[in-house]
């Protein structure tokens, strides 16, 4: 029995714990029904920027499910392809169809939770307010006047501070690039002097060899002329020697012969 009471006593305390948790989910739900839900942004029509990038995503998912064609897919089912053409076309177009409409999805998911096509009306906005800041300052340099355009230039020559938004492009991409291309430079420096001295080394291999060339040029020369004076020097006697050659070549076959 007192086991059985402690099992109702704790069933009625599970009871009402159960009962306490249900009370408080209620609580929180009139809670937060009581709250202002807050109102959906209002759509916002792309511009420039945001039509871009449609069109960049559009082009970029079209030549990705180009490579997924059926000339490329039928060789991977190679039987199917051979005897049944036309389901395997309807498989190939069905997929390109899903895959499309579920990237183009995630995409406009993407874009609306990132707010993406706000923001870049936003930069559309800034960059057209720095434009016409910027060529009503160039107005009013030119109403001022010649001389004043000289004062303010001879200023910003003596170290005078400029805005960043009033210098020239040029400069701007000069002040970021500069670090990062000094060292690049100077590694390409460090290269090419190492590669100079490489080459004057093999300049001056090439130069040995050229004198050795050279100097077995003229003893090649110096031998031929050797052989030449020979040729000239036993032209002479060459056929009282070719005479006597053949007298006693004659004599021994007539010794062989008496033998």
């Amino acid at each position: 029995q007192q086991q059985e009471q402690e099992q109702q006593q704790q069933q009625q305390q599970q009871q009402e714990e159960e009962q306490e948790q249900e009370q408080q989910q209620q609580q929180q739900q009139q809670e937060q029904e009581q709250q202002p839900q807050p109102q959906p942004q209002p759509h916002q029509p792309p511009g420039p920027r945001a039509q871009r990038l449609h069109q960049i995503h559009a082009a970029s998912l079209t030549r990705t499910l180009d490579k997924l064609s059926y000339e490329n897919l039928a060789p991977c089912f190679p039987t199917i392809a051979r005897r049944a053409e036309p389901i395997l076309r309807q498989v190939q177009s069905q997929m390109v169809h899903k895959l499309r409409e579920k990237s183009e999805a995630e995409f406009e998911a993407i874009l609306l939770a990132r707010g993406v096509v706000g923001k870049l009306n936003e930069l559309e906005g800034v960059v057209g307010k720095a434009a016409e800041a910027a060529k009503q300052a160039e107005e009013a340099e030119e109403a001022k006047g010649p001389q004043e355009g000289r004062g303010k230039r001879r200023g910003m020559e003596e170290g005078g501070c400029v805005a960043p938004h009033l210098l020239p492009p040029q400069d701007i991409l000069a002040a970021h690039l500069s670090p990062p291309l000094a060292a690049h430079q100077s590694l390409l420096n460090a290269r090419l002097q190492t590669t100079q001295a490489q080459n004057a080394l093999l300049a001056d291999h090439v130069r040995q060899q050229r004198r050795q060339i050279d100097q077995l040029l003229d003893l090649l020369d110096r031998a031929v002329e050797d052989v030449r004076g020979a040729n000239a020097v036993l032209g002479d006697v060459v056929d009282e020697l070719a005479a006597e050659s053949r007298a006693v070549d004659a004599e021994l076959r007539g010794v062989g012969g008496d033998e």
